[in-house]
């Protein structure tokens, strides 16, 4: 029978977030907590697995790593999209690719964690307790600041139905941004340059793409406050890494948080550890119990139901 190859499961948390067990006999669920990237080393560790269930973009998936697996028949990702992995490729190979939902909204709430620890300096802080001493710096409070939302899609909606309860102005760009969208969420339509020059803190709410790509570099950042704060839940190269680690190093903005990187997980001698301005919290902001038991559940129902010849939520 088939053995399933969960990936990247950091915190060994998988097995006890669905019911792995209600799957027919002989089914062999076998956990990796490392990430594994290399193409080589990667195949080789799955030849023998029929099914892989990958959490999203954490694993890359190039055609060539599908072309070294000739045994794999089922792959499941959290979410339904992941631009880490080359479906086409995959569904060439005669492998069958499927989905999950998710619980829509664990990255928002993180969002305006970080927001808040930006505002009161919250991180530092707690360290600044921890090592025998009081009050060492002055945050700043939220009601009547402008938050510019780079994007207003789901996630950026749900971060901008909470600002008015702390007395925030709303502004927000993207490429395809109507006003109609921004009446619905009480925003303002401005253009890219005016939300880099009014906000107070921006939060990014844009997919990575093509164009996506650098959209943030030291053009943007130089048209920030200096008193202004930038946090990126979405995705790292969507803000280019040496001109936020020189706006953060000269003061150029008051500081930034991020959950999100180039590389994942950071390496450990990375230059945005080092920086005191940049909160820094390591890619959970769709890591919530309620995520995980969705995404787990579901690929537990998508392997039943490819046994069963009736594939669910497939992705083509």
């Amino acid at each position: 029978m088939p053995k399933i190859a969960i990936l990247d499961d950091y915190a060994n948390v998988s097995l006890d977030m669905a019911n792995w067990g209600s799957l027919p006999d002989g089914y062999e669920p076998v956990v990796f907590k490392d990430n594994l990237v290399e193409v080589g080393a990667l195949a080789e560790r799955l030849a023998d697995f029929e099914i892989v269930c990958a959490m999203r973009e954490r694993t890359p998936f190039p055609g060539e790593v599908f072309a070294k697996l000739p045994n794999l028949k089922l792959f499941i990702t959290s979410g339904m999209r992941n631009a880490s992995v080359d479906f086409a490729a995959a569904r060439a190979q005669g492998v069958t690719c499927c989905g999950t939902s998710g619980s829509g909204w664990g990255t928002s709430e993180h969002a305006w964690g970080l927001i808040h620890a930006c505002a009161r300096y919250a991180p530092h802080d707690d360290r600044m307790m921890r090592e025998g001493k009081w009050q060492t710096r002055m945050g700043v409070e939220l009601h009547g600041k402008t938050l510019g939302l780079l994007g207003l899609g789901r996630l950026g909606g749900h971060v901008a139905k909470v600002a008015p309860a702390f007395g925030m102005n709303i502004v927000a760009w993207s490429q395809n941004l109507t006003a109609e969208r921004c009446a619905e969420v009480g925003a303002e339509l401005v253009d890219k340059d005016e939300l880099f020059r009014r906000s107070d803190f921006i939060s990014i709410h844009v997919v990575l793409s093509d164009r996506s790509r650098g959209l943030i570099g030291a053009r943007e950042l130089a048209l920030m406050k200096s008193t202004a704060s930038l946090i990126n839940t979405s995705r790292g190269p969507i803000v280019d890494q040496a001109a936020l680690i020189e706006a953060l190093t000269t003061g150029q903005i008051r500081g930034a948080a991020t959950d999100v990187y180039d590389i994942e997980p950071l390496p450990v001698d990375h230059p945005y550890r080092s920086l005191e301005n940049l909160i820094m919290t390591p890619h959970v902001g769709y890591v919530t119990e309620e995520g995980y038991r969705t995404f787990y559940s579901q690929m537990v129902e998508d392997i039943q139901a490819w046994h069963d010849g009736a594939p669910l939520r497939v992705i083509k």
